[in-house]
């Protein structure tokens, strides 16, 4: 008998037991429940004995969760990782996936999407005609497109995605990235600088950057005051690569116009400094979402434990890292 243990705390996994029973070739038993706290998820696993842990985008699986049972897998329902403790599993022999790929194209065309919509002020006028209000000059006036450069922070495939489709609406794309070359970017049309020159010419400021100890708080007051005035900026990576209060701070009396944002440092969010205001949009961490992306990513971590179940190597679209 093979045990799994699902935490599925965002609601993203729907017909993943199913998907399970169908894809992992023994008996299983699997048991489902939300859980985001990590002190009793390490008990719940503790008593379950699962062999694979299959972990949502809150799950915190850290060193205490792994070292309390002896788990083959965990496999992370989403794209990142910063809810795993990735050492301690490779210290442990645990093998860790993900789902790199699933949402790659949603992503991408929701921070086009708020991209769009946030230097062209339509959330805000939006509001103002709702309230009986018919005044296009209420808002800062917008930027032609054309005439701004695109600079995007990460360059993995969702900002990859991201820069070929806004390529014909934007003047050029810049990208600040030290773990791509530069023959990489110039295949996109785009231009590799380091992230100081980005965010001194970047009008449009896309965030596509993971979380990681060299990412947290990137987006920062210095870097948010070297933005060109009017500057909008995009976040559709993680919530916590961006400085909120400076963020909020560059919005009321910096260079930045205006935000679109997908991620928030906490979420949901408890007394955001910009959540509510006028220049914000703000969409609930939704621009991986589509009927597709679900179902692919329900057989990508599906793949992946039954894969690993079977004393074999999970398939290619997954991300490995952990266990040798």
């Amino acid at each position: 008998m093979y045990r799994i243990f699902v935490s599925d705390d965002m609601g993203m996994l729907d017909g993943l037991t199913a998907a399970l029973r169908n894809r992992t070739n023994q008996p299983v038993e699997i048991t489902a429940e939300a859980i985001e706290n990590a002190d009793r998820l390490a008990d719940r696993v503790a008593e379950t004995e699962p062999d694979a842990l299959v972990a949502g985008g809150l799950t915190p699986v850290d060193a205490g969760v792994l070292s309390a049972t002896e788990l083959d897998l965990v496999a992370r329902g989403g794209v990142g990782y910063d809810n795993v403790d990735v050492e301690t599993a490779r210290e442990r022999g645990v093998t860790v996936t993900n789902a790199p790929d699933y949402c790659c194209e949603e992503v991408a065309t929701h921070a086009v999407s708020l991209l769009l919509a946030a230097t062209r002020r339509v959330g805000r006028y939006d509001r103002q005609t709702r309230n009986g209000g018919w005044d296009w000059g209420e808002a800062p006036a917008p930027m032609r497109l054309s005439e701004t450069t695109l600079g995007c922070v990460g360059f993995g495939s969702i900002a990859r995605e991201a820069a070929t489709v806004a390529d014909g609406l934007v003047g050029e794309t810049l990208v600040s990235d030290p773990y791509v070359d530069r023959e990489t970017v110039a295949a996109y049309d785009a231009e590799l600088v380091d992230f100081e020159t980005l965010t001194r010419e970047a009008e449009l400021l896309a965030v596509f950057a993971p979380l990681t100890p060299e990412t947290r708080e990137l987006v920062d007051a210095a870097a948010l005051d070297r933005l060109p005035e009017g500057a909008t900026v995009v976040n559709v990576g993680r919530g916590a690569v961006v400085d909120d209060e400076a963020l909020a701070a560059a919005l009321a009396d910096g260079p930045v116009a205006a935000a679109g944002l997908d991620v928030l440092p906490t979420e949901p969010p408890v007394d955001s400094p910009l959540v509510g205001r006028e220049d914000v949009l703000v969409t609930p961490h939704g621009g991986w979402y589509s009927t597709a992306a679900q179902a692919d990513l329900v057989a990508t971590v599906a793949d992946a434990v039954g894969a690993v179940a079977g004393g074999e190597e999970p398939a290619e679209r997954v991300t490995v890292v952990g266990a040798d």
